[in-house]
This record gives C-alpha cells, structure tokens and sequence, in this order.
C-alpha cells in the first residue's frame, strides 16, 4: 500500500472565544468562572473618556468583582507603562486581568500578567517561551477590528531606550476567554477602522502566502480576506452599519488564529522599527506596508495572489496566471486607496530615514523576514520603503 504523502503541521487555538453582539457584558460572569475576585481593568485614556472602563468596572463590581481600573496606557505601549501597571496590579491584590481597547490594551495587560507572575522587567522576556510561569487569567475585550491580540500568545512592548519593539511569544499570556463583541466597535472613527482593518488584512494575506503556511491556517485566511474585501469600505464609510461591522470583527478574529499558526511576513518586519522609532501605530504601518510588499512577493506565489483577487472579489476570467496575480495586487491597493490610507511620508518618514529602517528591520531577532514567501536583502526592504514612502 502506498503511502499518503501530505504536509505535517501544527495547529493552534489557545483562548476560548465567546463571539456575539453583547457577550461583552458578560465579562463579570466570566471572570467569576475563572475565580477572579479582584481585577486589573487595563484600558487606555480614550476608552475611560467615553465611559467604556466605567461601564465594565460597574458590570464587574455588579458580578462580585472588584475592578481597578489602570488606564496609562499608550498606542505602542511603552516598558514605563508596564511596570505602572504591574505596581498597581501587585499594590491592589489583584488575582486577574480585563484588558479592554485595541492592542495596546490587550498587549500591555499580557505584559503586566507576565511581570507579575514571573517577576523581573519585561525586557527579560523578549524572545521565544523565556515566561517559565502561568499568568493570572485574562479576559480581553477587543474595540477594533484589527489587531487580533485577543487570540495571539504574542504581545509587543516598546522600549524607548533602545528605539525597539519587543515581541515576546508564551503560551502562558493567551488570555484564557477573548469577548468578542462587534457591537464594541460601532464608535471607532473612521481612520481606525481603515487602518485595523488594513491590519487585519495583512495578517490574513501575510499568513496565507507565509512559508509556514498550513491547510487550516490557509482556510481561514482565505475567509477574512473575502470578508474584508465586501465589508471593510462599508464598515469605514458607514460605521453604524452593523452587518458590516460583524463582518469585519469576525474577519479580524479569524485573520489572527491564521496568522498566530502561520506567521507573518515583511510588512509586519517593516511596521516594527517603524513603531519603535517612529511611532507609527502598528496598523497604520502594515496598511502602509501592504501593496508594496505583496508587489515583491508576486513571483513567489502567483497561484494564492491570483486567489486572492477572486476573494477580493475581482473578475479574473480569461486572465493569465500571472495577470490575476498582478490583480490581487492592484485589488489591494485599490482598497488601501478607497480607504486613503497614508503614505510613509504621510506619517513623517523621510528618505534619509528609509535605510535605518531597513537595517533595524533586517537585524532583527525575531526576523519575521524568513516567513516571508522570498528572504528578502536589506537592500530588498530599502526598495519595499522606498515604494511606500
């Protein structure tokens, strides 16, 4: 008997995932199921503005949860904000962590929950697997759609003294339950949701093209990207559409479970040292970084760029293979310029800034670069700014 010949692989989800308009406010029965008495609500300035950390606190302090609630948290979370909130986590007796926002919030609260269970700095856990001990558990409830740090083992914390943006992966700092709630995202302006929806995107394209690619990682990928394609130009122009925003929460949470299996590609190498230099949100950088990055990869991988453009809904009858990759392209970049993303100029890089840029991005540790469908050359991510800028 022959044997069958197939790809092995792993697959991955860790978290629970509790999906639906209103299970957000469900968080205090959830963290009671989880012996969750006293809470760290991790959250940032502009969700305790609109009431968002409030309204939770109240739901936990509701459930039988004490809430404190820790809101200095920045876009990029900084190291400083880290060991704020690993002091008021540790000073208020805390057993449990609510991360609420985008993925500042959620990446910080994973960094608090690692600090305090593991000690040390942060810094000590750059890196692969280096957390040894289990975190208090976490509940996060995302606002955007865009991140996907609700179900990702990774989180990223900036360390302003070294200009870097650290990514730490352990399977300890998942949270235990994501909340995801689309309703949640109703009120994010429009440039928010073009911009994590950008991001979402590139998750989705950068896992289904990545050298680690795997059938179940390619599957889901293969759904956000369709989901994206009909929704994220409704969801941006009209946010109280709520089909729209359903669509592009769901898009986003599977876009993540695909990317946490399958990896991530140049334009997440290149959006790093833009956010650890510059500043430059995440999501804003991989939307930036997307066209030209897919433009370097068409070689690669035609057949999945010419997938891509029957997903993103672009007719490629009678086209040759190459054309309807060259379509999937060009369907992205129609969409990032719907959706008037920036330019690398836009947000402030300049081209003196281009070639440090390239070289942080290339001696990277984490060098996402070798996921990527062709290892690039620094020169090579010199050329895929140069095109962005």
């Amino acid at each position: 008997m022959s044997p069958i010949i197939g790809k092995s692989f792993t697959f991955q989800v860790i978290p629970r995932v509790d999906y639906g308009a209103g299970v957000a406010d469900t968080v205090g029965e959830v963290a009671t199921e989880f012996g969750i008495t006293r809470a760290l609500l991790v959250t940032d300035p502009i969700m305790r503005k609109l009431g968002v950390a409030d309204r939770f606190q109240q739901i936990l302090d509701k459930a039988g949860v004490a809430a404190v609630v820790f809101d200095n948290v920045e876009p990029n979370p900084k190291v400083a904000n880290v060991e704020k909130g690993t002091q008021v986590f540790l000073d208020s007796q805390c057993n449990g962590l609510v991360a609420v926002g985008g993925g500042s919030p959620m990446d910080c609260a994973k960094a608090i929950g690692i600090v305090a269970s593991n000690g040390g700095s942060i810094r000590d856990y750059e890196g692969l697997h280096k957390v040894k001990k289990p975190l208090p558990p976490i509940l996060a409830i995302p606002t955007t759609a865009g991140t996907a740090s609700e179900v990702s083992m990774w989180s990223v914390i900036t360390d302003p003294e070294r200009h870097y943006k650290m990514s730490i992966a352990s399977v300890f700092q998942a949270p235990k339950v994501a909340l995801v709630d689309p309703l949640m995202t109703v009120s994010m302006p429009p440039s928010v949701t073009a911009a994590t929806g950008m991001d979402a995107l590139t998750h989705a394209i950068e896992a289904y093209v990545s050298r680690f690619q795997e059938p179940i990682a390619d599957a889901l990928a293969e759904k956000a990207i369709s989901l994206i394609g009909e929704s994220l130009r409704t969801a941006t122009v009209n946010g109280e559409d709520l089909e729209a925003r359903d669509k592009m929460m769901l898009a986003s949470l599977i876009a993540g479970i695909a990317f946490n299996n399958s990896g991530v590609g140049n334009a997440h190498a290149l959006a790093m040292p833009l956010g650890g230099y510059y500043d430059v949100p995440h999501g804003v950088a991989n939307a930036i970084l997307l066209p030209p990055v897919m433009e370097y990869n068409l070689m690669a991988c035609p057949k999945k760029f010419a997938k891509i453009a029957e997903l993103m809904g672009e007719n490629v009858v009678g086209l040759s293979l190459m054309d309807a990759a060259r379509a999937g392209v060009e369907a992205v970049r129609k969409l990032s310029r719907d959706l008037k993303i920036p330019s690398l100029r836009d947000v402030g890089i300049k081209e003196e800034h281009i070639p440090g840029i390239a070289k942080a991005a290339y001696e990277d540790p984490a060098r996402v670069t070798h996921l990527n469908p062709i290892e690039p050359t620094e020169q090579d991510l010199v050329n895929i700014l140069m095109a962005a800028l």
